[in-house]
């Protein structure tokens, strides 16, 4: 069965904070926003947050690009993310839906391995069995990097682009398994001096 049975429901949404630990943040910040694509995905940012809407495959390809080209500074990096798709007060403005399934960002991204550590938390909402489809995605997070149990987060280390390539397939999984408001929740840390 398709949970996404209107055009409300399939609005994937995510609001984020980029902050890079160096006098030069705010060029750091504009220069990755700027050498994103964001075509496929509507934008704002004010003085707390920059918030994307659109399809599932776009929001994670901005918030994965963003990410990446913060850290290619070599500076200290932190992100801040929380994804939702069909929260009921959502509503069909300010999206992008349906241009395609193709994400933009990715072909321009490098394979170079990039260590990260990060945290997520996933809230499959409406879900009486919440506890067992959590547990369920931290087992299959662990195709994509290492997983430490933590306190209300399970920790990720491992290369960035697989971090996210994780989160996104947790994500999509836990609403095609028919969790019809998700939300997740994550912390990266990027080029930290701690990782050495």
């Amino acid at each position: 069965m398709d949970v996404c049975v209107n055009r409300k429901k399939e609005i994937t949404g995510a609001s984020f904070t980029l902050h890079p630990m160096s006098d030069d943040f705010a060029r750091i910040i504009k220069e990755s926003l700027n050498k994103t694509d964001t075509s496929n995905v509507w934008m704002e940012t004010d003085d707390v947050t920059t918030t994307i809407r659109g399809d599932v495959v776009h929001v994670f390809d901005v918030t994965q690009a963003i990410v990446y080209y913060a850290a290619q500074t070599g500076q200290h990096i932190s992100f801040h993310v929380t994804y939702s798709y069909g929260c009921p007060g959502d509503s069909e403005a300010d999206t992008y839906l349906g241009a395609n399934d193709t994400p933009t960002n990715v072909n321009n991204i490098k394979v170079d391995k990039q260590y990260a550590a990060a945290k997520f938390s996933l809230y499959p909402l409406k879900n009486e069995s919440y506890m067992d489809v959590i547990y369920q995605q931290i087992e299959l997070m662990k195709e994509y990097v290492d997983v430490t149990p933590v306190h209300y987060a399970t920790k990720l280390e491992g290369d960035l682009l697989r971090i996210f390539t994780g989160l996104e397939k947790v994500f999509t999984t836990t609403i095609h398994q028919g969790s019809t408001h998700t939300v997740m929740t994550a912390d990266f840390s990027v080029n930290s001096p701690s990782h050495e």
